[in-house]
């Protein structure tokens, strides 16, 4: 019976892992074929012939390449700021006694009930003052300040189950607060931060409407806003945006696929005491 209980289990699991990969597949399909087969064809059936002269098109001719890399390096300095900054504020509101750090931790703690989107018009008033609208700083620093909460709460955990020892030889020794952050602390919850990294990594790469409302020029537009490129007054070339939508989605499948067991990793490393 429990052969049987399994097999059932894991049938059911193969059934939902297919179900998730038919987006995918859809979205593969899609990115090959022209205006004509999109609408005539079914949903799920073969182009024929395969147009892969579509991702030359759009990496070519709609300038994907540069969204691509506004992508990649928007996404990389707000990753790094993010965990680095949570990093910094968690070591010192779990490991540092001062009086006001449970009203700070509140105050973060604050940033996750405030729904993203409604910021929009008074940052978009804000940037314009500071002469920040269409400058990828803006990007970047709303990254930051949206993100830092979750990343935080994350890392209380794995924070608080550090071993007080091992401060106190530290210190013993004669480490500064600096170098054993640097030194100790930091290095022993590189599996919590790979987490918070890709989890920061999705939010970012995936941002559409704060970099759609605060940048107006092509030369810093990401790749979820290149997009729209191929969305024309007469015509739509569904076929690049599929393959566009192919590209943007990749790297992300790529880093979850080699990285998922690292995820899990890092969630549940702060249950464990010691």
């Amino acid at each position: 019976m429990k052969q049987i209980g399994r097999s059932i289990f894991y049938g059911i699991l193969i059934i939902l892992a297919a179900l998730q990969l038919l987006p995918l597949v859809w979205l593969l399909f899609f990115s090959l074929k022209n205006n004509q087969e999109v609408f005539n064809t079914p949903l799920f059936s073969l182009p024929s012939p395969p147009r892969w002269e579509n991702y030359v098109k759009v990496w070519v001719e709609g300038d994907i390449g540069r969204y691509f890399f506004n992508s990649v390096w928007i996404t990389t300095v707000s990753v790094l700021f993010t965990v680095l900054l949570a990093s910094f504020a968690t070591f010192a509101i779990t490991r540092m006694n001062w009086k006001l750090k449970h009203i700070v931790l509140g105050l973060f703690m604050v940033g996750l009930m405030i729904p993203v989107h409604s910021t929009l018009i008074p940052l978009f008033s804000f940037f314009m003052k500071v002469k920040l609208i269409d400058h990828p700083l803006s990007i970047i620093l709303t990254n930051i300040g949206f993100n830092l909460p979750i990343t935080i709460m994350v890392l209380l955990g794995f924070y608080q189950s550090l071993p007080r020892e091992l401060e106190e030889s530290a210190v013993m020794d004669g480490c500064s607060v600096h170098r054993m952050f640097f030194r100790i602390i930091l290095p022993m919850t590189t599996p919590v931060m790979v987490t918070t990294t890709i989890i920061n990594m999705i939010y970012n790469w995936n941002e559409f409407v704060f970099v759609n409302t605060f940048i107006s020029s092509d030369e810093f537009k990401t790749l979820t806003v290149g997009i729209q490129n191929f969305i024309g007054q007469y015509t739509t070339d569904w076929g690049a945006i599929g393959a566009t939508l192919m590209i943007s989605v990749l790297p992300i499948l790529l880093v979850f696929f080699f990285l998922s067991d690292k995820i899990v990793e890092g969630i549940t490393a702060g249950a464990i005491k010691g």
